[in-house]
């Protein structure tokens, strides 16, 4: 299975690192912004650098519209994993497009609100994970999988 992990640097990354038991041993490659916290923790993974600062952006949303269908194209992922936050949106939605299945994971730090990321990419994950109990008012249809700290 070929993995694309995709994620702004910081906490989401820190958070899809996290996922090391299950994403190490598949091949996979990383979509995250080009920063020194990103190049530190994923030395010696494969990255792609996505636009940044994406966050509300609408010329980052275009530029990674851009890349993700690039990218996509190209490496034919069977998985896009993230855990947001604006990068990972263009990826989930060209990415349902193209029939890959997709797994948002709604960040720790949410207790009893959502992420805007999270909810637009809700509509077209295959899967949505949260991290607490009450989330699930906002997400009916996600899963508790608890804390992957």
């Amino acid at each position: 299975m070929k993995i694309c992990l995709v994620g702004s640097s910081g906490g989401h990354l820190a958070q899809l690192y996290m996922l090391k038991p299950f994403w190490s041993k598949h091949e996979r490659f990383w979509v995250t912004f080009e920063k020194e916290d990103a190049r530190s923790l994923l030395k010696g993974e494969r990255m792609i650098p996505c636009y940044y600062p994406a966050n509300r952006s609408i010329k980052g949303l275009f530029i990674n519209i851009r890349l993700a269908g690039k990218v996509l194209k190209k490496e034919r992922p069977d998985l896009i994993i993230s855990s947001g936050a604006a990068s990972s949106v263009p990826f989930f939605f060209l990415g349902r497009l193209m029939g890959i299945k997709t797994v948002y994971i709604e960040v720790f730090d949410r207790i009893d609100r959502p992420t805007l990321s999270g909810r637009l990419v809700y509509l077209v994950a295959d899967r949505f994970i949260v991290q607490w109990e009450d989330m699930k008012k906002i997400y009916p249809k996600a899963v508790n999988l608890g804390s992957i700290f």
